[in-house]
């Protein structure tokens, strides 16, 4: 079975700013994610778990893409405009895809 290269990019933020997140990934023409909760983790400030509440709202959340290569510069820049101010972790890997088209 063929598959093709995409990118993968993971952005871990606080969940109060999910929709300007998302937001920004629709705006660079993202057509696609995935939201997932976040439970706990630990940090440069040390562990910390939902139920401590990291932030003012319910915690963090991911935010999971699957892009074409050539788009990650403008899903990049768009989170980063979000990301930058705010805790938060972004990060991209290299995947293959069965369904390119889908992407």
């Amino acid at each position: 079975m063929q598959t093709h290269k995409a990118k993968r990019v993971e952005i871990t933020i606080e969940a109060v700013m999910q929709s300007r997140l998302t937001d920004a990934l629709k705006k660079a023409g993202v057509t696609g994610y995935t939201v997932l909760p976040v439970l706990g983790g630990s940090g440069r400030s040390g562990e910390w778990s939902r139920a401590g509440q990291v932030s003012r709202a319910s915690g963090m959340v991911q935010v999971i893409c699957i892009i074409r290569p050539e788009r990650l510069d403008g899903l990049l820049e768009g989170a980063f405009a979000v990301v930058e101010r705010h805790i938060g972790v972004v990060s991209v890997t290299d995947c293959d895809v069965l369904r390119a088209e889908r992407f």
